[in-house]
């Protein structure tokens, strides 16, 4: 791993580029999308193919007058991710690349030693996979099934592992920073025992890190087959939510016609009425794996520095963790209720 705070690497399958004559050997970027793409990305991101290079540019000099000990990567292609995110804000992409950062420092359980090999036996059970074709908005779906999971096999904190690693994959798309991702959330078999392990400190982090701690964009979060005790956990997740991201959340109960209209067939898998086959995990387990040192070096490129100070980072620590357990003491009689 490099010590450079300033890492100018970056996955060599996400190409990158900079112009930057004072930073001669930072990878260059080429842009991968389509002219359909790039005028989309024009009109819904604030993107100008003219001067993209000048606002990575602005993000990076903001970020060496603002964070100098952030220890971010400060490659093109990695910056433009957040740039994307928050439609070419300068303001708002800096501080989701702190929030980026501080999420992955303030959750050790998460963070340590993330790498697809540590979570096969998460991909194995299918709780998280990718649907191989894309929505008819050239979105891809990430299907996740909490009834896949056995709480005794492993905590919840592996689950979310492999989620993360799911989105930093899926995100080395340019496709993808355009054009976002859809969720589709199956709850068959979720009990009172397994949701009491997501409570609101775990709701909080994960919300915080989906909302604003990672550049990708959630277009629809599609809930199916959500047994009565979900009412509970919803109230454990509202809010924490945006209402922008709330009113993105559609809860189907077992109408597959209902998931249809959001979800066409012809993607989905047979065992939600549709027409693309048996549902396989294999091809995108074998992918995610098989990204094992791409991802890492990305990673590497991610340095906790020792002279951290505390105003580069978002308020976090024991005051939000006791509050939040305060909190589920206060959640649990509602999960009872509605299971």
């Amino acid at each position: 791993m490099s010590g450079d705070s300033d890492c100018t690497r970056t996955s060599p399958s996400v190409g990158s580029l900079s112009d930057n004559e004072f930073l001669p050997d930072r990878p260059r970027y080429v842009c991968s999308l389509s002219p359909d793409l790039v005028t989309k990305a024009r009109e819904e991101l604030q993107e100008k193919p003219e001067w993209r290079l000048r606002d990575v540019q602005a993000l990076r000099d903001m970020v060496c007058k603002d964070y100098p000990s952030l220890g971010t990567c400060l490659d093109d292609a990695f910056l433009l991710r957040f740039l994307r995110a928050r439609k070419f804000d300068y303001d708002r992409a800096l501080q989701l690349l702190v929030n980026y950062h501080t999420c992955r420092r303030s959750w050790p359980e998460v963070f340590n030693n993330l790498k697809p090999s540590a979570i096969k036996p998460v991909l194995e059970s299918g709780f998280v996979t990718v649907l191989p074709h894309l929505d008819p908005e050239g979105r891809h779906v990430v299907c996740i099934r909490p009834d896949r999971w056995t709480p005794s096999n492993y905590p919840i904190t592996e689950n979310i592992r492999a989620i993360y690693l799911t989105l930093e994959k899926l995100i080395q798309s340019e496709e993808t920073q355009v054009n976002g991702i859809v969720i589709l959330a199956d709850y068959k078999g979720v009990s009172l025992s397994k949701a009491s392990h997501f409570g609101p400190f775990v709701a909080k982090k994960v919300i915080g890190i989906l909302q604003d701690g990672f550049p990708v964009r959630i277009k629809a979060v599609n809930i199916i087959n959500e047994p009565r005790i979900f009412k509970g956990i919803f109230a454990i997740i509202k809010p924490f939510l945006k209402e922008k991201i709330a009113n993105r959340f559609f809860l189907h109960g077992c109408d597959l016609n209902s998931l249809h209209q959001n979800i066409p067939p012809v993607i989905l898998p047979e065992e939600y009425g549709g027409t693309a086959g048996k549902l396989d995990i294999s091809t995108w387990n074998e992918l995610l794996l098989s990204s094992e040192e791409d991802l890492l070096h990305d990673f590497s490129a991610l340095v906790l520095p020792c002279d951290s100070s505390p105003h580069d980072m978002l308020v976090s620590g024991d005051a939000d963790e006791k509050q939040c357990d305060d909190s589920l003491r206060g959640m649990k009689p509602q999960l009872y209720y509605c299971y």
